[in-house]
């Protein structure tokens, strides 16, 4: 048995796994993301509250590992960020403990019990707040190690014209620190951005995404251009790393009309061009955070 915990900005969850299909969830608690010792009190409570004593702690995070410095780079939680984080949560709690971001645990997930099972190469995609990524060939994480492969929502990527007619996109400034990265315009916040540069009105996705269903003409305007811009990227990411299936997990991919119209443009983008759905939502719909981060620790820590 390991103990599992998936860590946002605003809750840490967390999980008792035995095995990848045998996950058993554990309250939600607020994130203290400005107290690094209040962090550390969290998982400590949650060890002793578990009743036994685990082979390890597996933590999925949004954030990422340098493989190199093994310093942790998570913006959205101060207390964390920069730290030695396994390091100090080791010598902290005493159990050996495992990192990676959360897009690579959605894609270990999806590539061992969900959509892309029985795939050699699966791309999982993350279209909620922001845009992210991971990479899974032959069952094995690419960033095994920590690292940035999959991040396909950062770096200068996006169309200087986007949607029919072309609308012009600025290079908007991204948290990364560089401009015009698709992360910009591709998750809920991105949608956000486009309807104010489009329409100049203010709504949230969630109001976007139902005005887009109903057939509103501005929010189908909204979401043509979010599709054109976020396609071509993905299609690239397709194009270079083979994948054959590409699951998507994030707050996006709740609406299986909008993944659809992705998927129908991407399709028509990549260098391979598939008959059957390629961009496709996540099966893991309970927390595949929890799910790819038992499947790491699980086979870290003597499991195979």
């Amino acid at each position: 048995m390991i103990l599992c915990f998936d860590i946002g900005g605003t809750a840490i969850k967390g999980a008792v796994a035995h095995s990848p299909t045998d996950v058993r969830t554990l309250p939600r608690v607020p994130t203290p993301a400005h107290d690094f010792d209040a962090f550390v009190g969290v998982l400590r409570q949650t060890l002793e509250e578990i009743g036994e004593t685990p082979l390890g702690i597996a933590i999925s995070i949004a954030g990422v590992i340098d493989p190199e410095t093994k310093a942790a780079k998570v913006a959205n939680i101060p207390c964390i960020d920069g730290r030695l984080l396994a390091a100090e949560l080791e010598a902290a709690l005493g159990l050996p403990v495992l990192i990676a971001n959360d897009a690579d645990c959605l894609a270990v997930a999806e590539a061992g019990v969900g959509a892309g099972q029985g795939h050699r190469i699966v791309f999982g995609a993350i279209l909620g707040t922001g845009v992210g990524g991971g990479l899974v060939v032959d069952g094995r994480l690419v960033n095994a190690e920590g690292g940035f492969a999959g991040e396909w929502g950062h770096g200068p990527a996006i169309a200087a014209y986007a949607g029919t007619p072309p609308v012009a996109i600025p290079p908007f400034a991204c948290g990364c620190g560089q401009k015009g990265c698709v992360d910009t315009v591709g998750g809920a916040r991105g949608l956000e951005r486009l309807h104010r540069l489009v329409h100049d009105k203010e709504l949230d996705s969630e109001r976007i995404v139902a005005d887009w269903l109903a057939g509103d003409a501005e929010a189908v305007r909204t979401v043509d251009v979010l599709v054109d811009l976020v396609s071509s990227p993905l299609a690239l990411t397709i194009n270079i790393t083979g994948a054959t299936i590409v699951p998507v997990g994030g707050g996006l991919s709740n609406c299986e009309p909008l993944l659809a119209e992705i998927d129908r443009t991407v399709r028509t983008r990549t260098l391979r061009r598939f008959d059957r759905p390629l961009v496709v939502r996540g099966t893991c719909r309970v927390e595949p955070g929890l799910i790819g981060a038992a499947i790491l620790g699980l086979k870290e820590f003597g499991h195979g």
